[in-house]
Order: C-alpha cells, then structure tokens, then sequence
C-alpha cells in the first residue's frame, strides 16, 4: 500500500520540484532587468545632458534667450537650475509616479507624446518582423539543406544585398517607384485624408478598425503599412536569412539528425521536430535583436514616410534639443531592448530546460 502510495506521489513530486527552477531562473531574469531599468535612467540621463548645445536657446529661440528674466524663469519650470545630482533625483522620483516631464517642443507630457507614437512604430516593426521570421526561416533552411548549389548561392547573395542596401535610399527608391511611377501606393501617413482614425483600443490602425468592423479603414491602413514594412522586411529578412542558414548547417551535421535522416523519416518531421527545434535558441536570440532594432531605429524610415512614430518624435526632440523628449524616448527604446531580451530569456528556458537549470 505505502509503496503504490509513493508511486503515484513520486511523478507529482518531481513535477512540482520541476516547476521551481523555472520559477527561480524567471524570477532572477526579472530582477536582473529591473536592476538594468535603473541603469538605463542613469545613462539616458547623463548623455542627455552632455549633448552640445542650449536647450534654453533652441527652446526659446535666440531673442527670448538673450533676455535673463525669460531663461531663468525657464530654468527654474523645467528644473534646469538644479545641480544634475538633484535634477536626476528629480527624475527618478518623477518617474516613479509615471511622470516623464513635459516637452518643450510640444509642450504637452512626454507620457501622452510616446502613448501615441509607440502604436505608430509598433504596428509598421510587428508587421516588418512577422513577415521577416517566416521568410527568413524558409530561405535560411532551403539554402542549409541545399548547400554548395546553384540557389544556395542565390539565396547569400540576395540575403548580402539585403544587408548592404541602406534602408533610407531602399525607401526613397520604393516610394519613387511604387507611388510616383506605379501609382500603387497610397502616400504618407497612416491613413488617407478622406478616413477618419478608428476608434482607439491598442493604437494599431488595422486592429482597431477591424475591431470598430469598418474595413474600408482597416484597407487604407493596410495599404499604407505596405511600403514601410516592406523597406524593414528586405533588410530584416537578409540578416535572417544568413544567420538561419549558419544555425540550421550547425543542426544538420548533428548525429541524432542524421540518425532521425537514416530511419526514413520524413522531411518535414525532420525538419520541424529535429533541425529546426534544435536551431531555435540562436534563431530566437537573433529575432529578439532584431525586433528591437525595428523599434528604435526607423527614423529615417519614419522621416521619408512621414510617420508618426517614434523615429519621427526621436528626431523632432533632437532637432529642438528638447531634453524631457530625448529622455523620454532614449529611456523607453531602452526599456523595449530589455522588455524583448527578458522575453527571449523566458523563452529560453521554456525551450531548453537545461537553460534554466544551469543559471
């Protein structure tokens, strides 16, 4: 009796003694990021105020700077008459309570600023990344498994140029082509004049409008995602692509690929339940990278498209050395990097239990 007892205790045991590495190899990861966070205020701080030149001056233009009544009135709303040591203090205790400040460009919070770009960025880097891992994995994994032939050396090339191509000339030529040329692009922005925006639930144009169920908005918005995600994907899927075809080559000279190849299994359970499990942490690393790139750095992308995202908003705070907008923006792409390794990790450790065990 006490013996089947233990028997059928035993599994439970071990399972709940499973679940607790995971549990500790999270919550590690968790505080690690949380510790980085902190990090991250106090360069975006410190580089923000070693850039050249006078906020008060670009703020104010150079009349109003040159009167001492305006700029010190001006120092003293914005903090700026402050040692850096208690303007950073400052900081930290105003962003405890979700306060980045306010722009001295837009004047309005830095919060409710970035709460309308992010969706902006988010909707074109989602549909660039999407769309690059599934192209990327197929052209990868076709070029690993035909190795040293004539569309193997296709595939690199093609992936080279992909890389070489500078993503703001890419876009230029896309634009010029598809909407001057072609007329098969709509024109700049997230919607056409004539469409009114969604009702707002996430910020995603296409989401909310088919939430809203009006899908003659949700095609205009999808026809203006076309050109930007197309310019991220091409560059997005040649990185992909090379480093897919160096992983899956790494997981083909396995020996229990190869004994999986010798019983006669077939090529699809090979590839998807062998190779590609087994190419996937270094596969995940990379699409964590690059999803994070797409997020901070569409600038130029968002300039030529003239879309209203982080780039863009990035881009008008430099411009006006407008100091709550740089650290607000330089602050939540570092939160974003840390955000999507934090899920890499996780990830991770769902994957290869030896991951979690080994940390």
């Amino acid at each position: 009796m006490s013996t089947s007892t233990k028997a059928v205790r035993s599994p439970r045991s071990r399972g709940g003694r499973a679940a607790h590495p995971f549990l500790r190899y999270a919550l590690r990861r968790v505080l690690t990021s949380l510790l980085l966070v902190v990090g991250v205020t106090l360069v975006t701080f410190v580089l923000t105020n070693l850039v050249p030149g006078d906020p008060v001056a670009a703020a104010l233009g150079q009349r109003a700077a040159e009167d001492p009544a305006i700029v010190s009135q001006f120092r003293a709303t914005y903090g700026l008459d402050q040692p850096l040591v208690v303007q950073y203090f400052t900081y930290l205790g105003n962003l405890l309570q979700g306060d980045l400040g306010v722009s001295t460009t837009t004047h309005n919070p830095v919060v409710d600023d970035l709460a309308k770009a992010l969706p902006a960025t988010l909707e074109i880097a989602l549909g660039a990344i999407v769309l690059s891992v599934v192209i990327g994995v197929v052209l990868g994994t076709i070029a690993a498994y035909r190795r040293g032939k004539a569309s193997d050396h296709v595939l690199r090339v093609v992936s080279l140029a992909g890389l070489s191509v500078p993503t703001f000339w890419l876009a230029l030529v896309l634009y010029y082509v598809f909407y001057f040329q072609l007329h098969i692009a709509p024109g700049s922005g997230r919607l056409s004049s004539d469409f009114t925006t969604p009702p707002t639930v996430t910020g995603l144009y296409t989401v909310d409008a088919l939430l809203a169920g009006q899908l003659d908005t949700f095609l205009d918005a999808a026809s203006h995602l076309f050109l930007p995600v197309l310019v991220l994907t091409l560059y997005t899927v040649g990185l992909l692509t090379r480093f897919v075809r160096t992983a899956v080559l790494e997981i083909l000279d396995q020996d229990y690929v190869r004994a999986a190849r010798a019983k006669g299994l077939p090529t699809r359970t090979v590839v998807f339940s062998y190779v590609l499990r087994g190419a996937s942490i270094p596969i995940l690393t990379v699409v964590g990278l690059a999803f994070g790139s797409l997020l901070s750095g569409t600038v130029l992308v968002e300039a030529i498209f003239a879309w209203p995202g982080i780039g863009s908003y990035a881009y008008q705070a430099a411009s006006h050395l407008d100091l709550p907008g740089i650290m607000g923006v330089g602050l939540l792409i570092g939160v974003m990097y840390l955000l999507v390794n934090l899920i890499v990790d996780l990830l991770y450790g769902v994957l290869d239990p030896r991951v979690r065990l080994a940390s």
